[in-house]
């Protein structure tokens, strides 16, 4: 089925309004999209933050949809008619298109996450995450997922117990199973992580090795690696938590962090653990210390 394709700046414009304004018109689909890539970087956990120049872009179906749509569209947003960009798109396996720019990462020495639709790489030494990119957080291809699963790749030893706190797609704690943890616990606030990790590690048949935890109160206080991957103002916000589950000599691995916000972190950390970076990408560093002795 081809589809009617309308897209428009919304400069001024209330994007709620004109979402609204576009299902009423029949609309099959409606999606925000940055028009001059403004970064948004750490919205408040279910905050709705959209861009200062946010492109609405609109899909119709093309059989039933005629020139009367974009006159109904135009009136509604209080716009002429030709500011609207018409566009014919033909229907595609869209759940597979999006896949054909995701390829096999490495990272470390070892370590590789490869989607399924491409082979394995030949080196018998390979390490092999499978993994499709899906809505919960977290392939390797962000800067802070990849230095993680580079720590992981250099430091973690077998039989390791590990904490994945904030899973999101289950990548590192898959990873961590792959590498030869003996036991990883996860906890996400979001329940597709969950499910995603769940499903991710039993297509990787490690599930075995890894429990997931529907309540942070019940992960367990044993663990030799804690790893989280959030963004900085939650992992201050979780510093005494992170306190109690790491036994003394139990290593701590943060990311999620911008450049400019390492030393709030060093900080904050630093009645429990020295923290130091590890590893920098793009704008984004990691930390990793022990829990001391004396704290």
């Amino acid at each position: 089925m081809p589809y009617l394709s309308l897209s428009v700046h919304l400069e001024g414009i209330d994007p709620g309004a004109a979402e609204d304004a576009c299902f009423d018109a029949g609309a099959l689909s409606v999606t925000l999209t940055d028009a001059v890539d403004d970064a948004i970087l750490e919205p408040a956990p279910g905050e709705l933050r959209l861009w200062p120049h946010t492109v609405l872009q609109v899909l119709f179906d093309l059989d039933t949809a005629g020139p009367e749509v974009v006159v109904h569209l135009a009136a509604a947003l209080g716009l002429p008619a030709s500011q609207i960009q018409i566009e014919r798109i033909e229907d595609k396996v869209w759940e597979r298109e999006w896949l054909k720019d995701f390829h096999a990462m490495q990272f470390g020495r070892r370590l590789w996450i490869v989607p399924r639709h491409e082979d394995a790489p030949a080196d018998p030494e390979a390490v092999i995450v499978r993994l499709d990119p899906g809505l919960a957080f977290g392939t390797g291809t962000h800067p802070s997922t990849a230095l993680c699963l580079t720590w992981l790749d250099a430091h973690l030893q077998p039989g390791t117990r590990v904490i994945d706190y904030g899973c999101g797609s289950g990548v590192l704690a898959i990873a961590a199973a792959k590498l030869g943890a003996a036991r990883i616990d996860c906890y996400d606030i979001d329940p597709q992580a969950a499910i995603a990790t769940h499903d991710n590690a039993t297509d990787n048949q490690v599930a075995d090795h890894i429990v997931l935890h529907q309540d942070p109160e019940s992960l367990p206080r044993d663990a030799h690696v804690l790893v989280a991957n959030i963004i900085s103002g939650i992992l201050c916000g979780l510093a005494p938590r992170f306190a109690q589950l790491l036994q003394p000599g139990a290593t701590l691995v943060l990311a999620g962090i911008l450049d400019e916000q390492v030393e709030s972190v060093i900080t904050t950390y630093a009645p429990w653990v020295t923290l130091q970076p590890f590893g920098q990408r793009e704008g984004w560093t990691a930390l990793t210390g022990t829990r001391r002795q004396d704290a």
